[in-house]
């Protein structure tokens, strides 16, 4: 848990093709089982992603992004979140399969500024395109982290909804990996704030 507010970092992070899109029109993410090879990239161990998953303390979720992990968990890819805490925004009638999962539908960043941070040290915001926007034109994005696949898709859901300004962002880290996917995470660049050097990376998944 944070200590203090100042302490609690958010992290947005959604996986999208190479052509900016984090689903299909109709919300299928087939295309997320785009496979390639690539010899001179990292390769990541079962290890180094619970390590990675270890530093996640909440998760934050759109409706739409909560079915289609539930639908994964459906066809058995398995639950990916663990028995973290998932706050899911909506205002719809959703099926709650676990304790872990809560569901809001109330104002984004009285939860996170004001429910979340005060409890949790990293807020993983995990989608979707709205959600993501919203983090970032509300201010309360600290991180960016996208993992783009080697697909193009041609047209889709955005990994951002519209902003209504320049989010200007500065490069911590860019990792390639043997399975073609490319792993950049960026500090949201805020007025009057110093750069960091990073926290360690978000695996491909």
């Amino acid at each position: 848990m944070a200590t203090a507010r100042s302490a609690s970092r958010v992290t947005v992070h959604m996986a999208a093709s190479l052509d900016g899109f984090i689903a299909r029109r109709d919300g299928r993410v087939d295309w997320l089982e785009t496979h390639d090879t690539f010899d001179a990239g990292e390769t990541l161990t079962a290890e180094a992603i619970a390590e990675f998953l270890r530093s996640i303390d909440c998760y934050v979720m759109g409706s739409r992004t909560y079915e289609t992990a539930l639908g994964f968990e459906a066809k058995g890819f398995g639950w990916s979140y663990g028995d973290k805490p998932i706050f899911v925004l909506t205002s719809r009638s959703l099926p709650r399969t676990r304790d872990s999962v809560e569901f809001f539908s109330g104002d984004l960043a009285s939860l996170i500024r004001d429910g979340l941070k005060p409890r949790f040290s990293h807020i993983w915001i995990a989608g979707g395109g709205h959600v993501a926007g919203e983090c970032l034109r509300l201010g309360l994005a600290d991180e960016v982290s996208l993992s783009l696949l080697p697909v193009v898709i041609g047209d889709g859901i955005p990994f951002f909804g519209r902003l209504d300004r320049d989010v200007t962002l500065h490069l911590l880290e860019a990792k390639a990996y043997t399975s073609g996917i490319v792993s950049l995470r960026y500090q949201v660049r805020r007025q009057g704030e110093g750069l960091a050097s990073g926290h360690g990376d978000a695996p491909s998944t």
